[in-house]
């Protein structure tokens, strides 16, 4: 069935467990698709963590009407790699043999809120260690839930590291992060899909939401690549509605404190929005009969999960990894829901293989549909996600037809916040671009940026100068 596809499509969304999203999806039907009858792996609703003094915390559902419900957990949890195992194992060093608890997400927050709290982090009003332990009821997220529970939900997709954003990044993009688990290096020197597709003629686009896209600075052959294979969010939409989607997409979000990248602490209903607005871009298309939606986030983001990830992972290449890490254990389950008028509603899908989803999943059902050579030994062990297309005819009915996109109320955040992580990242990797200056002279340094707002105006205006610069030594 996947020959049927023509178009493949994904947004990837910031630092959100699965649990934290879905994970009470079919609480109502005792964690079962009502539709498919199917087992679906969400909370029970007895699942807890100790505190420091050792006592039970509930897992509990956020109410809506509580103030910064859509801000949830309040502050920005631990993510990188120390974080995650402390998370997981209680301690930031990775037990021999890795037997993962997932009981210390509590004890880990309230460390982080501590150091957060003297560093002048943003922590909103009521946030507490408890906190972590608030998961989003269906009701709250109508546009995710609406679309796994419409078309299907991948219980047991885990991101490809236990770790931060970039490294996971860079194994959806390149099946590797070359030995790295932290955000410190932002560029790799290894080959991505998107190079591997043109080497095979296969189209692809790569899109930003407000600013060109920061995967375009992630890999030698990004960077390389035609200004043409990169847009905005309102180039993704006309190409959608003109029937001009490339055969890859590969969508981001915007990456600021008031923007939809969902990142903890920021607007869940933004990226609601998002989500709805991608669904019905390609919805409306004439494509649409011919497209796979994939929805999934880079990594857990210190949010709490229960599931203990799978230590069967197949290292990427030989190169030796940061912190000791050899690569052979996934990170936590992130929600990955894909849509396709060829997926029965209600479907939960998971391989019945050794090796379990994870995002080189992603490249593996790029490389099936289009004959396109695996780029490391992880996402040729990886699983693609062709079986989850079963219907012979496409439908036509809408999960989403009159859902509302939820609203938050006032946000906390403003366009003069710091530049967040990743605006941060995205504009050292443009400072590094070769522009010169308007006299012919070296390139300027990175002047500094205190907001958002001006981070966004400079990575504007560096890729703007450096896409100028290439066209006049043509």
């Amino acid at each position: 069935m996947l020959e049927k596809i023509q178009h493949i499509v994904v947004l990837m969304l910031e630092n959100r467990s699965f649990d934290h999203m879905l994970g009470l999806l079919y609480a109502e039907t005792k964690n079962t698709s009502p539709s498919t009858g199917q087992p679906f792996e969400g909370l029970a609703g007895h699942e807890t963590n100790p505190d420091a003094s050792g006592r039970a915390v509930p897992v509990f559902p956020i109410n809506p009407k509580q103030p910064y419900a859509y801000f949830m957990p309040g502050a920005d949890p631990g993510e990188g790699y120390a974080a995650a195992n402390d998370q997981l194992f209680g301690s930031t060093t990775a037990p021999t043999p890795p037997a993962a608890t997932n009981s210390g997400f509590v004890t880990d927050f309230a460390y982080t809120l501590g150091w957060q709290q003297r560093e002048g982090w943003k922590i909103l009003p009521g946030t507490t260690a408890a906190s972590i332990l608030g998961v989003f009821p269906p009701a709250m997220l109508p546009v995710l839930s609406g679309l796994a529970r419409g078309y299907a939900v991948c219980d047991h997709w885990f991101a490809s590291v236990p770790t931060e954003t970039m490294p996971n990044r860079a194994f959806a993009c390149a099946a590797t992060s070359q030995g790295r688990v932290d955000d410190k290096t932002h560029s790799f020197t290894v080959p991505s899909i998107f190079g591997q597709l043109s080497k095979s003629k296969v189209s692809w686009a790569v899109y930003g939401y407000d600013a060109p896209p920061l995967t375009r600075q992630n890999f030698p052959d990004t960077v390389s690549a035609p200004d043409a294979n990169f847009g905005l969010f309102t180039d993704f939409q006309k190409a959608a509605a003109a029937g001009k989607l490339a055969a890859f997409t590969f969508l981001e979000p915007s990456w600021s404190a008031t923007g939809n990248s969902q990142h903890p602490n920021y607007d869940v209903a933004l990226g609601e929005q998002l989500i709805h607005d991608v669904y019905y871009a390609v919805r409306n298309g004439p494509g649409w009969n011919e497209t796979l939606l994939i929805v999934t986030y880079d990594e857990h983001g210190g949010c709490y999960d229960h599931v203990a990830p799978p230590t069967n992972a197949v290292p990427p290449d030989a190169t030796p990894g940061e912190n000791g890490f050899d690569f052979k254990r996934f990170g936590l389950r992130v929600p990955a829901v894909l849509v396709s008028p060829l997926i029965a509603a209600g479907t939960v899908f998971r391989v019945g293989g050794p090796v379990p989803l994870d995002h080189t999943s992603i490249l593996k059902t790029v490389e099936t549909r289009w004959k396109v050579h695996p780029l490391t030994a992880r996402d040729a062990a990886a699983p693609d996600v062709g079986a989850v297309l079963t219907l012979a005819v496409p439908r036509t009915d809408d999960p989403l037809h009159g859902v509302v996109v939820p609203i938050s109320g006032e946000s906390p955040f403003s366009k003069n916040e710091p530049p967040s992580h990743l605006e941060q990242i995205h504009a050292e990797l443009v400072a590094r671009l070769p522009v010169p200056d308007h006299g012919g002279g070296p390139q300027q340094p990175m002047p500094t940026l205190k907001t958002s707002a001006d981070a966004h105006r400079y990575i504007i205006e560096r890729t703007a100068a450096w896409k100028a610069a290439k066209a006049r030594t043509r």
